[in-house]
């Protein structure tokens, strides 16, 4: 008698076609994971909340591939394909999935653990106008909103920026 042996998988989705893939495959009977988090978006001096997917055009399935049919996932609509290594998918780790719902909010969302940095600690900008500047971070505002101390023209500047584009140096 053989057990059965499901694990999860990493299904690379259409461009925007996350929520198409799990519903369609949900339909097919597999079980989904399609991590999602709310994204802060600010448009016309409007800030707001959005559900986004933690891995852009990428959800798990769970497949048994030795009693479920799963070559039908790559022909499932908002599918591009399963990832695979040569003809068998690949598995992903153990606890990967578990780790990620494990931090789900009341509302189902994934949580970001953000870095937790002190005042006077030596920063890097990432992105934006002040790419590649070092500085220090002093504190943040909203959760969102940083300021830091940068080096412009010989004298430390405060600029206030997104959280999301420093990292510790």
């Amino acid at each position: 008698m053989s057990v059965s042996a499901v694990s999860w998988h990493v299904v690379q989705t259409r461009p925007r076609s996350e929520n198409k893939a799990a519903l369609h495959l949900q339909r097919q009977g597999f079980d989904v994971y399609l991590p999602r988090y709310l994204k802060r978006r600010s448009h016309a001096r409007k800030v707001d909340f959005v559900p986004t997917p933690l891995f852009p055009q990428y959800l798990f399935v769970a497949v048994d591939l030795e009693t479920q049919r799963w070559r039908a996932v790559n022909s499932t609509v908002g599918v591009t394909r399963l990832i695979c290594h040569g003809q068998r998918p690949v598995e992903v780790p153990c606890g990967v999935v578990d780790s990620l719902q494990r931090r789900h909010d009341a509302q189902g969302f994934v949580q970001q653990h953000r870095n937790v940095l002190k005042p006077g600690q030596k920063i890097r900008v990432r992105d934006g106008a002040f790419s590649d500047f070092l500085g220090f971070f002093e504190s943040m505002n909203d959760g969102e909103r940083v300021a830091v101390l940068l080096d412009l023209l010989g004298r430390k500047v405060r600029v206030v920026m997104s959280a999301d584009v420093i990292e510790a140096a």
